[in-house]
């Protein structure tokens, strides 16, 4: 998109004053003259865009997925380790490690 629709409807607001139809139309013509720019820049303006764009939702999903599974992980082997060590001091505590011997 060019922005020619934009221009004349500047040029028509110019001549002869702007209605609020005129400016609804200025506004939509000047969005998405921007959103194309936008994603002109972004490199989004092509056919394989849309596919772009849920591949690296799909990334990002699993991006997610994979950090919640690390804490969750790291959580369980803290819980674990913790528990070691008061069995461990629970057997020291009573004597039990002399059954070890």
């Amino acid at each position: 998109m060019t922005g020619a629709v934009l221009a004349q409807l500047m040029a028509q607001t110019a001549e002869g004053g702007a209605d609020l139809i005129v400016l609804r139309a200025i506004a939509e013509e000047a969005g998405e003259l921007g959103a194309t720019r936008a994603l002109s820049r972004l490199g989004l303006d092509d056919a394989d865009a849309a596919k772009d764009m849920a591949e690296l939702r799909e990334l990002l999903t699993a991006w997610r997925a994979a950090k919640k599974s690390l804490w969750q992980a790291l959580f369980g082997w803290a819980v674990r380790m913790v528990l070691v060590i008061l069995m461990a001091g629970l057997a020291l505590k009573f004597g039990l490690h002399e059954f070890a011997k």
